[in-house]
C-alpha cells in the first residue's frame, strides 16, 4: 500500500511600518513513499462465529455459536480479498454452543436432528465493492447463497446477514423445537413462538506479515 504525505509551510507576511513589505516565504517539503510489502493469511485464533435465534412474539434473542468449525483457504496473499474469497468452512451441528448443556441437547436433536443435518458447509463466493458480500450456505441438502454485509478494514473483517431457514426446509425442525420447549419459548402474551429467522455474524482478524 503507498501512502503519500505532502506538508505545505507558508512563511507569514509582516508589513512594519515605514517599511517596505517582505516577500511571501513558502517552504514545501515532501516525504518519500514508502512502500510497503504485506501478505494476509487466514487465522482461526482471531475468528468468532455467532448465531442469534429469536423466541417470543417480540424476538428476544438467544446467542450461540458452534465449537468445531473446520475451516479452509488457499493460503497467503498481497490481497486481503482474495484470502477472505478463497475461505470455505464445515461446522459439525452436534457442536452447538448456548452456555447451557440441556438446551444444547435440544438444538442438536430436536433442530438438526429433524432435518438429519450432521454437517452444516459454506464458502465465502465474493466481496463485491459495495460492501455486499455473497456466502453459499449448504444444509439439509440444500445450497442457497446468503447475501449480507461486510467491512474489511486493512487485516480486519466482518460479516452479519439474517437466514431464514425455511429456505433450506427445516421448518419442521423449527416446529419440533418450539413444541419441546413450548414454555420455554412462551412470553408475556402467552404465546409459544420459535421464529425461523437466525442472524448471522463471522468476524475474523487475518494475519498480517509485512516487510
Amino acid at each position: 500500500m503507498k501512502k503519500s504525505f505532502i506538508i505545505l509551510s507558508v512563511g507569514m507576511l509582516f508589513l512594519g511600518l515605514g517599511s517596505c513589505s517582505s516577500e511571501p516565504k513558502t517552504e514545501e517539503t515532501t516525504a518519500e513513499e514508502t512502500k510497503t510489502d504485506c501478505t494476509y493469511a487466514y487465522d482461526s485464533s482471531t475468528s468468532s462465529l455467532v448465531w442469534t435465534a429469536f423466541k417470543f412474539t417480540e424476538k428476544k434473542g438467544v446467542e450461540g455459536t458452534f465449537n468445531v468449525i473446520s475451516v479452509e483457504s488457499d493460503g497467503a496473499s498481497k490481497d486481503a480479498k482474495k484470502v477472505l474469497e478463497s475461505i470455505s468452512f464445515l461446522i459439525e451441528t452436534n457442536s452447538v454452543e448456548t452456555q447451557n448443556e440441556e438446551r444444547n441437547g435440544k438444538i442438536a436433536k430436536l433442530f438438526f436432528g429433524t432435518i438429519g443435518t450432521e454437517n452444516i458447509k459454506g464458502k465465502i463466493k465474493s466481496l463485491s465493492d459495495n460492501g455486499k458480500a455473497t456466502i453459499e450456505i449448504e444444509m439439509n441438502e440444500i445450497k442457497k447463497d446468503v447475501v449480507g454485509e461486510y467491512t474489511l478494514e486493512d487485516a480486519n473483517f466482518n460479516f452479519t446477514a439474517t437466514i431464514d431457514v425455511v429456505d433450506w426446509k427445516a421448518g419442521s425442525a423449527i416446529t419440533a423445537l418450539n413444541t419441546a420447549c413450548k414454555d420455554l419459548h412462551t412470553g408475556a402474551d402467552g404465546k409459544s413462538k420459535l421464529w425461523s429467522e437466525v442472524d448471522l455474524s463471522f468476524t475474523t482478524t487475518l494475519k498480517k506479515e509485512c516487510k
